[in-house]
């Protein structure tokens, strides 16, 4: 029997479903492109559609996005996931996601969904700073994530933590204490999203009378970068960095100002090997420079649109990345001319 080692999702979005809360940056109507909440034909045929172009190997999920899916009454919830439950006796889905708000997780609504075989439940914690929760419009407190985060672990739940960086009243000090508020929590995952300005949200007011500034691009990358280290030491799974690309946020139809770029992932992971390619190679000059990758690094070493190759080469007269299959993830061999350098 073959192993199955690759992950594919189905993504069910239900926009603004039971949600009250109006959070500054959220325009779920946007993001999910959706107005109503689909039906139960309609998530068929989201599947069957999904199931159709996924390899026979592999594990399949499906995951409630968009809204705060345990805020709905637990008939509707199970409606829901009734619709999953044939599929997942032929074995055609492995498992369930989704996502929801910490205040909305209690004992009563955990037991429920036990019943059902939901792996991860991830909740929008967004931060871990009380000031930013309330500037954002959250409607909940960090009690209120850590005593979800809690609950959910002790029922036998994978958890997942959604963060923002960027909020109103964030820095970058309380932003690094979010992410290890999550790892402290024992988050499985995490998602990284930078704070857009969406059209038709009090954001967009608050930017439109500067009252808020967006970040830029550059200080998106810089701020996940160092996430990404953090979250990689203590082996916790980054599963989105940056917003999913709706049409109207690539198109710019429905982005107003903010850190957006359609590889924005590709660009932290260039970063951060420029970095450390840099610090390797301080000082340093040469004729030649051969740098050795595993083949998973390779893209992001180069760096989006060969940036990094083009960096080096202000150093070097010639710049090659070659693959070596006896490294892996981010090891790396460096030779420069007669010289040999390793990591």
């Amino acid at each position: 029997m073959l192993q199955k080692t690759h992950y594919y999702t189905i993504p069910i979005f239900i926009p603004e479903k039971a949600c009250p809360f109006r959070c500054i940056y959220c325009n779920q109507y946007t993001i999910a492109n959706k107005v109503q909440s689909p039906s139960v034909d309609e998530v068929k045929e989201t599947i069957e559609k999904y199931l159709k172009t996924f390899p026979e190997h592999g594990v399949k999920k499906i995951g409630f996005f968009g809204g705060s899916f345990t805020g709905m009454s637990i008939e509707e919830q199970n409606q829901y996931l009734n619709i999953i439950s044939p599929y997942i006796k032929l074995d055609q889905i492995d498992s369930i996601t989704l996502s929801t708000r910490p205040d909305y997780v209690t004992e009563e609504i955990l037991e429920n969904l036990k019943n059902y075989k939901i792996e991860t439940i991830e909740l929008g914690a967004q931060s871990l700073d009380n000031e930013v929760l309330a500037k954002s419009g959250r409607g909940h407190s960090v009690a209120d994530v850590k005593n979800a985060a809690a609950l959910i672990l002790q029922k036998g739940f994978k958890l997942g933590l959604q963060m923002m960086i960027g909020l109103p009243g964030d820095s970058f000090e309380k932003t690094m204490e979010t992410a290890q508020g999550i790892i402290d929590l024992g988050a499985h995952y995490t998602r990284i999203y930078p704070t857009l300005v969406i059209k038709d949200t009090p954001l967009e007011t608050m930017y439109k009378s500067r009252k808020y500034t967006p970040f830029s691009l550059e200080q998106a990358v810089e701020w996940c970068k160092h996430l990404m280290k953090l979250f990689a030491k203590n082996n916790v799974t980054i599963l989105r960095m940056s917003l999913h690309p709706s049409e109207g946020i690539i198109t710019g139809k429905n982005l107003v100002a903010g850190p957006f770029h359609i590889s924005f992932k590709e660009l932290v992971l260039s970063a951060l090997w420029k970095d450390t390619l840099d610090e390797k190679l301080t000082g340093k000059h040469g004729e030649k420079l051969v740098i050795e990758v595993s083949s998973k690094s390779m893209n992001a070493a180069i760096g989006y649109q060969s940036s990094n190759k083009k960096y080096l080469l202000e150093k070097f007269r010639s710049v090659s990345f070659k693959i070596n299959n006896n490294l892996i993830d981010n090891e790396f061999n460096i030779c420069i001319a007669d010289a040999h350098y390793s990591r």
